[in-house]
C-alpha cells in the first residue's frame, strides 16, 4: 500500500502541475484583458483585476482537478466543495498580497506597468500554487476511503 501512495504522490503533482498551467493561462490571459480594457492606476483595481483572474482560474483548476488529479478521494460532497471555496480564498489572499507587493516594490525600479504586473503575477501564481496544492491535497480531497481501509486492516 505504501508504494501505491507514495507513487501517487509525484504523479498527483505532475497532474495538478500540467492543469497549473491551464490555469496559468486562464490567470494571465484574464488579467491581460483587464488591464487592457481598464488601465487600473490604483492598488484598489489591480486587487479586483487579480481577483477576477484569479476566481476563474480557480473555477478551471476544480473542474480539472475533481475529474483528474484528485479523482479517487474527490467525492464532491459538500464539505469538500466548503473547503475548497476555502482554500480557494486563502490562495487568493496569498496571491494578491504577492502580486500587489511585488508590484510595489517593482515600481521603485522604473520597470514599465505591464511587464511589472506580469513578474508580480508570475511570482503570485507561482507561490498560490504552491499553497493551494498542499491544501487541495492534504485538506480537500484527503483520501478518507484509503485511510479508512488502512484502519480497518
Amino acid at each position: 500500500m505504501t508504494k501505491q501512495k507514495a507513487k501517487r504522490g509525484p504523479l498527483q503533482f505532475l497532474q495538478f502541475s500540467v492543469i497549473g498551467v491551464s490555469n496559468a493561462g486562464v490567470d494571465i490571459a484574464v488579467l491581460n484583458l483587464l488591464l487592457l480594457l481598464f488601465h487600473p492606476d490604483s492598488r484598489m483595481l489591480l486587487v479586483l483585476c487579480n481577483s477576477i483572474a484569479y476566481s476563474l482560474a480557480v473555477a478551471n483548476s476544480y473542474l480539472w482537478n475533481v475529474n483528474i488529479t484528485f479523482k479517487r478521494s474527490a467525492i464532491g460532497s459538500k464539505r469538500q466543495r466548503i473547503l475548497f471555496v476555502i482554500q480557494g480564498l486563502i490562495s487568493l489572499g496569498v496571491s494578491n498580497l504577492v502580486f500587489i507587493g511585488t508590484n510595489e516594490i517593482l515600481d521603485y525600479t522604473g520597470v514599465p506597468n505591464w511587464l511589472r504586473y506580469n513578474l508580480a503575477k508570475g511570482l503570485a501564481m507561482f507561490l498560490s500554487f504552491l499553497a493551494s496544492f498542499f491544501m487541495v491535497k492534504y485538506f480537500v480531497f484527503k483520501d478518507f476511503g484509503s485511510r479508512f481501509i488502512k484502519e480497518k486492516e
